[in-house]
């Protein structure tokens, strides 16, 4: 079977943390963050799309660059600094769970050819597996780094985790092997030889 062009998505890593479940999340976060860096740095090397895909916070004047300096002035800007957009990154604005709910998400990733969506980010029980059954009604593959998504609840980011693999198959893989490259038809077509 042919493989498709990709797209990584980081799903509400742009935070201050200031919310509700914080507490119950910031665990699970820190031990993400330097596989998401990981990820982002793969696309970036191999030229896919990486967009960030993040909650505005009821903040309707927000935009890109007041959601990042919010986070990075914030008590937990080492969470943000190592997965900050780059000059090439894409960015949508949020308002509910899902990445594709009232968003251009759905049109973005058609204007690039995107077939396939690697979600990582948080929260794994909540937006990641809204993201990822509103991806699979889109008729996109979806992959799921597994140990790239925060948790509140152990629990139910498992069972978040099964149901994504069982009921819409996604692949759920470590983040070490998600693969980017030369058949997702951005990248240098001598990279992976």
């Amino acid at each position: 079977m042919e493989q498709r062009p990709s797209a990584l998505i980081v799903i509400d890593m742009i935070n201050t943390y200031d919310h509700p479940d914080a507490e119950q999340l910031l665990p699970s976060a820190r031990k993400i963050v330097p596989v998401v860096a990981g990820l982002i740095r793969e696309a970036r090397d191999h030229r896919i799309p990486v967009i960030y895909v993040n909650d505005n916070f009821g903040q309707w004047r927000s935009h890109q660059g007041a959601l990042v300096d919010a986070a990075l002035a914030g008590p937990h800007a080492e969470l943000v600094k190592p997965l900050r957009p780059d000059g090439e990154a894409l960015f949508v604005l949020k308002a509910r769970h899902s990445i594709f709910y009232e968003t251009p998400l759905t049109y973005l990733l058609w204007e690039l050819g995107v077939r396939r969506v690697v979600l990582c980010g948080q929260v794994t029980e909540q937006c990641v597996l809204y993201s990822a059954l509103d991806a699979h009604i889109r008729h996109l593959d979806v992959t799921v780094a597994s140990d790239a998504v925060a948790h509140i609840h152990p629990e139910l980011a498992d069972a978040a985790l099964e149901m994504m693999r069982r009921n819409m198959g996604a692949q759920i893989v470590a983040g070490q092997d998600v693969t980017f490259g030369a058949q997702d038809g951005r990248g240098d077509p001598d990279a992976d030889q």
